[in-house]
């Protein structure tokens, strides 16, 4: 039996618990306000409209995923978040406040390992500090709290090249972390992981996330990933990405493997699928070039 046979209960269905929970997030103050905002490339002759329009409110402590085809603007929208591009048009307001450029209220983990290869898994951390002002002893003592947080004191003297990838990533949260931000932009930090790897770290953000004051909007290609982790997604179309839907997940919290196969989270995953790959979706032809003849066809 295939998952459209499936005769799954309405994702909008939420149990009491889960109102209750979204009720709550409701009640928060707003951090980040995005309104209106729209990004294109290239000049008026040429132009390419990333995105168009896009509106979201993100409450404190709030975990917002982001989804969509390829080319809806989804790591653009992250840099812009992050003050690393700019838009042209909209606003992002951050606590009410229009802002221009990066921010240490604003902390950035990239889906690439960004880590400074000259430094120790300590120093790494202490960078920011010491950025801020911050003395080395007072740095040193709270990179260490860090590594910590992330379960990783045991390698501090260690460098980049001697950590597995996901380890790499631990470290670059931490550094994320130190300083302090209201809400941190995950751009597909897990991407370049291996599957068992990549669930390990999903597990790891969830409890680092539990601990630390901070919002999260994370950006995955993954549909197993955002229906794991997010209090709500936000779908994007493509040429120009616009909000597709906002969804509030309805797997209950805390999360676990085994709700993989809940019904809950397989009509979450089944109503994502439906917008990333509509049933209508006809295939792009490729040119039928044939390049050797291999002495039998395939079908």
């Amino acid at each position: 039996m295939s998952l459209s046979e499936l005769k799954l209960p309405d994702y909008r269905e939420q149990s009491l618990a889960v109102a209750q929970r979204f009720q709550r997030i409701r009640e928060r103050p707003v951090v980040l306000s995005v309104r209106n905002l729209q990004k294109a490339f290239g000049s008026n002759g040429s132009q390419h409209v990333a995105f168009d329009h896009v509106s979201l409110d993100i409450h404190r402590r709030e975990f917002i995923c982001v989804v969509g085809p390829s080319g809806c603007g989804k790591s653009t929208l992250a840099r812009i978040v992050a003050g690393l591009d700019e838009a042209t048009g909209g606003e992002i307001l951050l606590n009410g406040e229009a802002f221009a450029g990066p921010c240490p209220e604003r902390g950035m983990v990239f889906q690439g390992y960004t880590l400074f290869p000259w430094l120790t898994v300590k120093r790494n951390v202490m960078f920011g500090l010491q950025m801020q002002g911050k003395a080395p002893v007072t740095a040193e003592q709270e990179a260490r709290q860090w590594l910590d947080m992330v379960g990783l004191s045991k390698f501090e003297n260690l460098y980049p090249h001697e950590l597995s990838g996901g380890m790499k990533q631990r470290v670059a949260i931490a550094r994320a972390l130190a300083n302090g931000p209201r809400i941190l932009i995950m751009d597909e930090p897990f991407a370049a992981l291996d599957a068992q790897t990549r669930c390990q770290m999903q597990a790891y953000l969830l409890q680092i996330w539990k601990k630390v004051n901070v919002t999260i909007l994370f950006i995955t290609h993954d549909l197993d990933e955002a229906a794991y982790l997010a209090d709500r997604i936000l779908v994007m179309s493509a040429n120009p990405g616009r909000v597709a839907e906002l969804i509030e997940n309805p797997v209950p919290r805390p999360r676990h493997s085994d709700q993989f196969l809940s019904p809950e989270f397989l009509a979450l995953k089944k109503r994502l699928e439906e917008h990333i790959h509509p049933p209508a979706e006809v295939p792009e032809k490729l040119p039928m070039i044939k390049l050797t003849d291999a002495g039998d066809e395939v079908e």
